[in-house]
């Protein structure tokens, strides 16, 4: 599927919303040990970047992180929790976007990648605290992908992490143009595995164990922000993959009037700028002794 986003990568980048910090609490709440992660589908780096980023205002305190965490304390004091994080992402194109950490590394990888390929690029057996796929777990061949997960991870508390956001939501009077947008103009282009975002991850095959606290392995609810002008939200739509296909068979998604309906709603209250709310579900379970 990276192909998909070649031609748009830059807007996904700028666009796509960081994750909430409470996200990241939650899940490195949930392994013991904070060593190292694996960053799967990385993109352009949200998942790394939301964390991450923190470190700076911590003198980065001789880490490589790739979670900040740590429950009842800032951000920025959970910063240095993770000591490494290796991302990597079959799309060459959307790692180019990726921010320049010195505390993640990233990797272009194949489609498919064997155990020694594994072994190369991201460590050895039962090495790995955590693994998290942001936004990209559907695209996977989950059979070959979660017997490496199982191979790689710490046993038995190693944790797999794996959330999707749905369609934003602004105001209803922009959100009942976005919705059939979605779910009748983009429907014929969207690709098969998108349908489990819709579900929320809830039908995908996890076969994971329900982490410390929890009686279940999701989804979590947790909410993105991105403040947006409509220039801005437009970009988003332009970097969805149903919109990339359409164009590709010649079709504009985004005709005059469906942009006029936008225009008017989103012009209504008389703001230019919003904040565009991504709702995020997390389905997280730990290894066992798989």
């Amino acid at each position: 599927m990276a192909e998909l986003f070649v031609n748009q990568a830059k807007q996904y980048a700028e666009t796509r919303p960081s994750y909430p910090q409470e996200l990241f609490q939650f899940i490195a709440s949930k392994t013991p040990a904070h060593d190292l992660v694996w960053d799967v589908g990385t993109g352009s780096g949200q998942a790394a970047r939301s964390d991450v980023v923190a470190n700076t205002t911590q003198d980065m305190q001789d880490v490589t992180t790739r979670f900040a965490h740590q429950p009842l304390v800032t951000l920025a004091a959970l910063a240095g929790i993770y000591k490494h994080v290796t991302g990597t992402d079959t799309s060459l194109k959307q790692l180019e976007f990726a921010p320049k950490l010195p505390n993640v590394s990233y990797h272009h990888t194949p489609s498919v990648m064997s155990m020694s390929g594994l072994e190369q690029t991201v460590s050895t057996q039962s090495s790995v605290d955590l693994v998290t796929i942001a936004q990209a777990m559907h695209w996977f061949d989950l059979h070959a992908f979660y017997q490496q997960v199982k191979w790689i991870l710490k046993k038995p508390d190693g944790a797999i992490a794996a959330w999707c956001y749905t369609v934003p939501e602004v105001n209803d009077s922009v959100d009942s143009v976005l919705n059939p947008f979605y779910s009748i103009d983009s429907d014929p282009y969207l690709e098969p595995q998108l349908k489990l975002i819709d579900d929320k991850y809830m039908s995908i095959d996890f076969p994971f164990e329900p982490v410390e606290g929890a009686d279940h392995t999701g989804p979590f609810k947790f909410v993105a922000e991105k403040l947006m002008d409509l220039d801005e939200y437009f970009t988003y739509l332009r970097s969805w993959s149903a919109y990339q296909t359409a164009k590709t068979k010649g079709v504009e998604l985004l005709r005059d009037d469906m942009i006029e309906s936008f225009k008017r709603d989103w012009n209504e209250d008389g703001h230019d700028q919003k904040v565009v709310k991504f709702p995020v579900y997390l389905t997280i379970g730990k290894v066992g002794n798989a």
